[in-house]
């Protein structure tokens, strides 16, 4: 009974123990925590405010111009063709109101208006599709240069993350100290200059 008593007295006393040190270190290792919290402090992070960088970045903003002038021209050669497709059917509407159609004449005219309003619609299709395939591949030309200029800029690794930010994005509060869009607008718009050199003396 004395043996079971003290075993008993020991167990109690371990337990206490345990309880003691979970109180004091919220119940996790405390080489865990300290490591955990180095860790956050340790990580450094930089962010892109995406909105500055579309305002300051020359080369998208002319490229921006050239699509809306491109979509402009689309729009007024429809347009014409459009109002052609009208003329052409009023004068017929006419005609054959006026009773100086034959039926054959009717038939022939009636294909033939057809015929350019389905031109019409294909035409339309095929400039959208155009005007869209080349945002695309511009998306991704732009998307390739940002990457680079990005990775040279942080090819010391001075930063474990580099964010994009937006006024409508997710991440509803930055530090300014932590922005670097000036940087990266600088190295974009040197790229630019670079890139549109080269293409001119390509085109020499």
């Amino acid at each position: 009974m004395k043996n079971l008593s003290t075993i008993l007295s020991i167990l109690a006393l371990a337990g206490v123990a345990a309880l003691f040190f979970m109180k004091k270190d919220g119940g996790k290792p405390a080489n865990t925590s300290t490591a955990a919290a180095g860790e956050a402090i340790a990580t450094k992070i930089a962010y892109v405010n995406i909105d500055t960088l579309e305002s300051q970045y020359e080369y998208l903003k002319d490229q921006r111009k050239k699509f809306e002038v491109r979509q402009e021209g689309m729009k007024a050669e429809l347009q014409r063709s459009a109002q052609q497709l009208q003329n052409d059917y009023a004068a017929a509407q006419r005609k054959a109101q006026a009773g100086t159609m034959t039926e054959a004449e009717q038939q022939s005219i009636g294909k033939r208006l057809m015929q350019m309003e389905q031109s019409l619609k294909t035409r339309e299709e095929a400039l959208t599709v155009q005007l869209m395939k080349e945002q695309e591949e511009f998306n991704k030309k732009l998307q390739a240069q940002l990457d680079k200029i990005i990775g040279d800029f942080n090819k010391d690794g001075r930063y474990d993350y580099i964010l994009s930010y937006t006024k409508s994005g997710s991440i509803m509060y930055a530090n300014k100290a932590l922005d670097i869009t000036a940087d990266i607008v600088k190295a974009m718009n040197d790229d630019a200059k670079n890139m549109t050199a080269d293409t001119e003396k390509k085109n020499k």
